[in-house]
């Protein structure tokens, strides 16, 4: 706007809005600053209890259609974390939930396709649950109740997800019936000790564009699913 613009002041107002929103939106620390107040607290593997099985949401993965495989996004961390906890038997099973939540593209299955993956790694067919209808985090607690009714036994239940997700998806498998759910959050931007290095306060970081986009996309869930009533 401020190129084509031929209005001196809303020329000069546009630059300097736009280099501010470029050093405020690349700026390390002040990301890592929002997202320290909307995520979920991390837990140490020796602060877990034993529970009966490990919801893993899905979000975490792309099929590759030319190798014909699944590719983890960054939220793969979840099952990573899901899996050192079963076995270090913290948890009895893994119940992987969500289908495909893209649009278009319809060869991503995620449950049944990671299913299929650990059982080839070696994992007991029998410690594997899926959920494999729901498209999105509202729908991975109300279908994966309906799962977990044909096992009455798994009755302490431990939500796997990332740290920025937790809020949201705690809030939707509460309204959904589960009840003293425990959570464990995963790939966290953020820790209790902050420890910034010196380029991070000043040297801008592209990256941070992506994951400003991670966070406003929570942010915009959250009050989307209360306006709707899912939380």
């Amino acid at each position: 706007m401020a190129y084509f613009t031929k209005r001196q002041i809303l020329k000069k107002w546009t630059f300097r809005l736009a280099i501010f929103g470029m050093l405020f939106f690349t700026n390390s620390v002040i990301f890592l600053e929002f997202a320290r107040m909307w995520e979920s607290k991390g837990i140490k593997y020796s602060e877990i209890e034993n529970y009966d099985v490990a919801i893993v949401l899905g979000g975490m993965a792309e099929y590759d259609n030319n190798l014909e495989r699944l590719s983890l996004r960054r939220g793969g961390d979840r099952l990573w974390q899901a899996l050192h906890l079963y076995g270090e038997k913290r948890v009895k099973k893994i119940m992987i939930v969500g289908a495909n939540g893209n649009l278009l593209d319809e060869s991503l299955q995620e449950a049944a396709q990671f299913k299929a993956a650990l059982i080839q790694m070696g994992i007991p067919a029998s410690d594997i649950i899926t959920e494999e209808k729901s498209k999105n985090t509202y729908e991975n607690a109300v279908e994966a109740k309906k799962v977990l009714e044909d096992y009455p036994s798994l009755k302490k239940v431990l939500l796997v997800t990332s740290a920025t997700h937790m809020k949201r998806s705690i809030a939707c498998f509460e309204k959904a019936g589960f009840e003293n759910i425990g959570y464990f959050s995963t790939d966290h931007f953020t820790g209790e000790i902050r420890g910034y290095k010196l380029d991070q306060y000043f040297i801008p970081n592209a990256s941070n564009f992506t994951d400003w986009g991670v966070l406003i996309h929570e942010w915009i869930g959250y009050t989307t699913y209360w306006v709707k009533g899912y939380i």
